[in-house]
């Protein structure tokens, strides 16, 4: 699905399953809280390098989270 948002075109699909990729493996490891809420700093995160040009959704997650994790040590 493609929604537009400001002048470029998202691949939500890419962004959502970036996230939860990042969310799953940042819950078992217990740097999130494992609840049903979003985290909005870790979505932050991948719409920032989404919008910087990462389009691979496993490039996303993995880049996500390892600034998610250098911002909390």
């Amino acid at each position: 699905m493609l929604v537009e948002r400001n002048v470029q075109i998202l691949n939500v699909e890419a962004v959502g399953e970036a996230y939860d990729i990042a969310d799953y493996y940042l819950k078992k490891t217990g740097m999130i809280a494992n609840d049903v809420r979003i985290d909005q700093r870790l979505l932050e995160l991948v719409y920032s390098l989404f919008d910087s040009g990462v389009r691979n959704r496993l490039l996303l997650a993995n880049k996500a989270i390892s600034e998610f994790e250098r911002g909390r040590h």
